[in-house]
């Protein structure tokens, strides 16, 4: 008798079935696992920064019906209440809520006080400096916080890269790759505090002359509202003298840690970045392994 036929029993069908079926999706693992979910980051910085940061601004004008100290209040329940309902959905600490709640704060207080405006300029210095020397020093601990900073899992597939390094053995390696990534990151927050303080000292020079000349409640007014200018015309030259260089630095600490992950583990870009679109990711393998197979009918080709 010649070979029996392949088994077509049950048992084969479904194993056939399930390698056929497509995979799970990362977020319906996550669900499945009861991981926490990935947050929207431009929510995370409009709620905790910008718009606090604009109601301190332009608050007077939209809302004079609050006044100074009610709005500093409502400025303050953004970052607040965001970090509240971050901390029981996703059970932890929300870093921008921290960060926004602070800045806010010793920003409002400063204004509703009348306090020397020069310590405007210590504050906005001392935040990211205070930043940097925090990054620096997490080097010594279990938790570097250059993994919340750059190799966060909101943005890059953890579990996924781990394995990789463990497979191919290259945990050392790239735990030097992250010291390097440090250091960056530490430059671009050194850089943010030097261009922070510049640029606090541009905006609020003279402001405490502009209420020279009158007196009573007209000082307290002519100040406020010269704060309030300063104030917005520092957010709005934020993005382009502070936002754009320390983006830069960030960027080149981003590539460094992106290069070193596909030299460690093989990986490209799309297989390992949580926001990358699963078909474009899939679309994106399916090039390279076509790329890979015409390298190999090229070399199999004796004519060639």
């Amino acid at each position: 008798m010649g070979d029996s036929p392949p088994d077509s029993s049950p048992d084969v069908i479904g194993t056939e079935e399930a390698a056929g079926a497509p995979e799970q999706s990362e977020a319906g693992q996550a669900l499945a696992e009861g991981s926490p979910r990935r947050e929207n980051i431009w929510l995370n910085i409009g709620l905790n920064v910008a718009i606090p940061s604009i109601l301190l601004s332009k608050g007077d004008d939209w809302l004079p019906m609050l006044g100074p100290s009610l709005l500093l209040v409502v400025a303050l329940a953004f970052p607040v209440i965001y970090g509240i309902y971050d901390a029981v959905t996703r059970k932890k600490l929300n870093f921008f809520s921290v960060l926004g709640f602070v800045s806010i704060l010793i920003t409002g207080g400063i204004g509703l006080l009348d306090i020397d405006v020069k310590w405007i300029a210590v504050k906005e210095a001392a935040i990211p400096a205070l930043f940097a020397l925090a990054v620096l020093l997490s080097l010594k601990t279990k938790f570097p916080l250059v993994r919340t900073f750059l190799y966060n899992p909101e943005l890059f597939n953890v579990a996924k890269i781990d394995a990789a390094l463990s497979e191919r053995e290259n945990h050392p390696q790239f735990e030097r790759l992250m010291k390097e990534c440090t250091f960056w990151l530490v430059g671009s927050f050194v850089l943010s505090a030097i261009l922070n303080y510049a640029l606090a000292k541009y905006c609020f020079d003279g402001v405490a002359d502009l209420s020279r000349g009158v007196a009573g409640d007209e000082v307290n007014a002519a100040y406020k509202e010269a704060f309030n200018a300063a104030n917005g015309r520092m957010m709005a030259l934020s993005w382009v003298v502070i936002t754009v260089p320390t983006m830069v630095v960030t960027m080149v600490a981003l590539m460094k840690l992106l290069k070193g992950i596909k030299a460690f583990t093989g990986y490209e870009m799309e297989d390992v970045l949580h926001n990358v679109p699963e078909e474009r990711a899939q679309e994106m393998q399916k090039e390279r392994e076509a790329r890979a197979n015409v390298v190999d009918d090229s070399d199999a080709d004796p004519s060639g």
